[in-house]
């Protein structure tokens, strides 16, 4: 550890950066999709899997590797992932097929598991003044947030130049420096023996996990077969349900369920969870909208889009400074309304002009910094040192699962409102699994019923669109007052609480 030498700040470096490749990866490929269909001649499913594999492997693990980190120590387990990504990262970029770039992103999530415990632990045993870490963690929730709404802008610029592979090879060079530097500035950290590795419990928690997901997306179709989506989700609830009897009856379990009650934490898990839903879920439809309906490429879609991490990294810091004197309880409300707002009014000027685009997008970023700022800092505020880890990874498990579900949810509102109005089309009843289909069809009609199907297509998504986002930000606005409401009631149930809690940050 580096309680006063300038050290510190390049562990802080290191592990933003190798969290900078974790979060990138989620979103990356938004802007790349449209190509790697086409190249691929992946279908929705697959689609939808290319983009969840990685995240729901990554919350499925999460658990598991937390308690690894801190049985292992947190510097062994981060070098490790950082190897694993890299090897992943090969394996997607010259990926030959759907099936081969599913696999290979289920495997770059193994890698992003056993890395993202590890950068909030380190950062939790490296900055030891409360305020410094605040600031810390509003640095790391900056990545974090500003790092996920950056992907589909860096995606954008790749594939300006390059294939869409370049998305994963890029991760390459960096992984090779992000290993020389953390073996020379990250301090090894003692390992606990005493912690609980849970193989069987980890791949317990994915499969449940998973399965929820899987039946979700199939109840999404627009011809969902009901059997295989009750099938899945009962094998999904099913592994759950054993994932909290093992955990009960383990001793000392990877999952101490007690750390739920911690004033504070688990409100501050659904929320983050809920965020990162309809966050992760618009953006998808978003960078959509913009390349297939509005006819951007790639780069122009990332530029369109810029404002939102611009705002995000640069609220994040602030937040974290703001966060002592303004409180999580506040903060974090506050922001998610702020997000919520964002949306509502990008929806409402969606055929304005550039201004109000960029001042709604401008919202949505700020609201994103606040949100996982005020969630971070008051879940690890409250975690012991020697279960970091385990704290950092229930957060994260909120945050990604959340995302593959709002990927999930979002997707299936678009698809199947999509499906329903293409129903109708003048001759495009073989195009209602996808735009990306409809385009490909036009290209082999005549002039005129080419112009109507697509114009007919893109009306369809954009109104699956509109309907999307207005949903999401409605959710967040209200969970936001829920949030509110508890909050207010729990300093007043419980004012010594709220008031050490204030006072220690």
């Amino acid at each position: 550890m580096y309680p006063s030498s300038p050290k510190r700040w390049l562990v802080l470096a290191i592990v933003s950066t190798a969290l900078l490749l974790i979060v990138v990866d989620m979103t990356v490929l938004y802007t790349a999709l449209p190509a790697l269909t086409r190249d691929l001649r992946a279908d929705a499913s697959e689609k939808l899997w290319i983009i969840n594999a990685y995240a729901l492997v990554v919350s499925g693990l999460l658990l598991g590797t937390g308690a690894l980190s801190d049985r292992l120590g947190h510097r062994k387990l981060f070098t490790a992932g950082l190897t694993v990504f890299g090897i992943a990262s090969l394996f997607a970029a010259f990926s030959p097929s759907p099936a081969h770039l599913i696999a290979a992103r289920a495997l770059l999530g193994i890698g992003a598991a056993m890395m993202m415990p590890a950068t909030l632990s380190i950062i939790r045993i490296t900055f030891l003044d409360s305020r410094e870490r605040a600031f810390a963690i509003g640095i790391w929730a900056a990545v974090a947030a500003g790092g996920a709404a950056f992907g589909p802008v860096l995606g954008g610029v790749l594939l300006q130049y390059f294939w869409w592979g370049s998305v994963f090879l890029i991760n390459v060079p960096i992984v090779i420096l992000s290993l020389i530097t953390a073996f020379t500035f990250i301090p090894a950290s003692p390992p606990n023996p005493a912690r609980r590795w849970d193989l069987l419990g980890s791949l317990q928690v994915m499969i449940g996990l998973i399965g929820v997901a899987y039946a979700i997306k199939e109840l999404g179709k627009s011809a969902p077969a009901l059997q295989t989506a009750a099938i899945a989700g009962l094998i999904g609830v099913v592994f759950l349900i054993l994932f909290v009897r093992r955990q009960r009856l383990t001793t000392p379990p990877m999952l101490d369920f007690r750390i739920f009650q911690t004033p504070g934490f688990t409100p501050d898990v659904i929320a983050a969870l809920i965020f990162a839903a309809m966050l992760m879920g618009v953006e998808l439809a978003l960078t959509k909208h913009l390349q297939l309906v509005l006819g951007m490429t790639p780069l122009q879609a990332g530029l369109a889009i810029l404002p939102l991490p611009l705002a995000a990294f640069v609220a994040d810091p602030v937040a974290g400074r703001l966060l002592p004197s303004i409180g999580a309880r506040r903060l974090l409300p506050g922001a998610m309304f702020l997000a919520g707002v964002g949306m509502r009014t990008y929806v409402m000027l969606l055929n304005g002009g550039l201004t109000g685009k960029i001042l709604a997008l401008v919202l949505l970023g700020v609201g994103i910094g606040g949100t996982i700022t005020a969630a971070s800092d008051t879940i690890m505020h409250n975690a012991p040192p020697e279960h970091a880890g385990t704290a950092a990874s229930v957060e994260e498990v909120s945050y990604e699962f959340g995302g593959a579900i709002g990927v999930t949810i979002i997707g299936s509102v678009l698809s199947a409102i999509y499906s329903a109005k293409m129903a109708h089309a003048p001759g495009g009843a073989d195009a209602r699994d996808s735009l990306d289909q409809a385009l490909l069809m036009a290209q082999d009609m005549v002039a005129p019923q080419a112009e109507a199907l697509v114009l007919f297509a893109r009306a369809a998504s954009e109104q699956g669109f509109v309907i999307a986002v207005a949903s999401a930000a409605t959710i967040l606005i209200i969970t936001a007052g829920i949030i509110s409401v508890h909050n207010r009631r729990a300093a007043r149930h419980h004012p010594h609480t709220a008031q050490n809690s204030a006072a220690s940050h």
